[in-house]
């Protein structure tokens, strides 16, 4: 039972430390929309969507009022439309008519964001699934919610080379498309490995197939409130560290947990997974910087960033699998550039650099995350970033993740802003030594030796 004390303790989290639910995701199941008729295809998508999710920003209000939980996001995933949209698309507009079909169903439900305008690719692609990929700079370009991503590789699979390739080049278009708006395309596309087909956060989130027709997935964070808790256990052992971030993350999932139990009841959808991420904002003290400079760090980027890291994503899930039944998606710590000011501060001192972030995406939850970088890298260069990344993550078994946003026109040491929760991106310099040769062969990557479990 709660008693007195854990309600004060956690109105203390909400109203000084960021404690929020990030995001209310309802995934939704387009697999029964499929018509080899475009128009009727974009028709059943619309109303589907509409009719499921009418009422998903109205709830999320009204359980925001009445337990003072700050919910930022009401947001929607849907089947990864190369799926949806294979018998019916013949060219790079039809698929287009569906991004567009998807903005004006998230505009009229009132969500944040609506993610799933995907492509699972890891060992080759279709036809469909090349189509989609080329459409996206045109997509994201005509639409203002519609985020995409794109799964190129997988522990079992191995990386699909062709593919990544190609979204070197799908990148660099897409900054191109939207250079008037600071490349601001590029924040909305992800390229993983090992994708979870669970995941609410964006711009990562797609509906899995191997999920129901309607689900509610609920995505928490907490860094503020960890940074504070560590504050009180400064000097002390790995041993207390570590019990306290745990703590911590067991009393942040235990809120997403009810909130998620709320929707779930009052919308008549089932419960998916809680997704416990310190993901930051841009807002002070609300960094994952700040956390591992807690740890003893001068700063983030500083030799010991890595194992401090490593540390904290891991007493963060081992504390949040024991408040919900149901802990999933990227579950640990986010290291996005753009949305957290200890790393943008770190950057711009020059003591975190690219490589630096490399190394720490091998113990985080995700990956090289809202990085930007020069607006005239070449699309080869992307390819060898994605290319690296993907390894990290097929080696590890573990998701791994690109958004970098080559921004048209700005230099090392320019900025961009993006608003909102996307922040404010310094541009980071990239090693311009050539790997075209490498990215250009076709073909997979095998998979690993240790892909072979059964």
């Amino acid at each position: 039972m709660i008693n007195i004390y854990e309600v004060h303790e956690t109105n203390e989290m909400i109203q000084h430390e960021n404690l929020d639910v990030r995001t209310i995701t309802m995934g939704i199941g387009l697999l029964d929309c499929v018509d080899s008729d475009i128009d009727e295809l974009n028709r059943k998508i619309y109303e589907k969507i509409t009719n499921c999710a009418r009422n998903l920003v109205k709830t999320g209000q009204e359980i925001e009022a009445e337990y003072g939980i700050p919910i930022v996001n009401k947001r929607i995933s849907v089947t990864p439309i190369a799926l949806v949209g294979a018998s019916a698309c013949r060219t790079k507009d039809d698929f287009v008519s569906i991004a567009k079909t998807l903005d004006k169903a998230a505009h009229e439900v009132g969500v944040n964001f609506l993610g799933g305008y995907s492509a699972l690719v890891s060992k080759h692609m279709t036809k469909a699934e090349r189509l989609l990929i080329e459409s996206i700079p045109e997509a994201l370009a005509s639409t203002e919610r519609v985020c995409s991503s794109i799964n190129v590789g997988s522990t079992r699979t191995g990386i699909n080379m062709d593919a990544v390739r190609l979204m070197g080049t799908i990148v660099k278009k897409t900054a191109e498309r939207t250079k008037d708006s600071g490349s601001i395309g590029c924040a909305k596309l992800v390229v993983f490995c090992n994708a979870p087909d669970d995941n609410p956060f964006m711009a990562g989130a797609f509906h899995g197939v191997t999920e129901g027709d309607c689900v509610i997935n609920v995505g928490v964070s907490g860094p503020g409130v960890v940074k504070h808790a560590l504050e009180s256990v400064h000097g002390e052992s790995f041993e207390v560290l570590c019990e306290t971030i745990k703590k911590t993350a067991f009393k942040v999932t235990r809120v997403g947990q009810l909130v998620a139990a709320e929707a779930s009841r009052r919308l008549g959808v089932k419960f998916g997974i809680i997704d416990l991420s310190l993901a930051p904002t841009p807002a002070v003290g609300d960094s994952v910087a700040d956390i591992l400079e807690q740890m003893g760090l001068e700063s983030v980027g500083a030799p010991g960033t890595t194992a401090a890291l490593a540390l904290l994503n891991d007493q963060v899930k081992k504390g949040g699998v024991m408040a919900s039944s149901y802990v999933g998606g990227l579950s640990g710590a986010f290291i996005p550039v753009s949305e957290d000011q200890g790393m943008i501060n770190a950057v711009n001192n020059g003591l975190l650099t690219l490589e630096k972030l490399e190394a720490m995406t091998c113990v985080c939850s995700v990956g090289l995350d809202m990085i930007a970088i020069p607006g005239d890298v070449s699309e080869h260069t992307i390819s060898g970033i994605i290319a690296d990344e993907m390894a990290i993550g097929m080696v590890n078994s573990k998701t791994t993740a690109v958004r970098v946003i080559p921004v048209i026109g700005k230099t090392i040491g320019d900025s961009v802003e993006f608003g909102g929760l996307l922040g404010t991106a310094p541009v980071m310099p990239v090693n311009r030594a050539s790997c075209e040769e490498f990215v250009s062969r076709k073909g997979l990557i095998p998979a690993p030796i240790h892909s072979f479990k059964n």
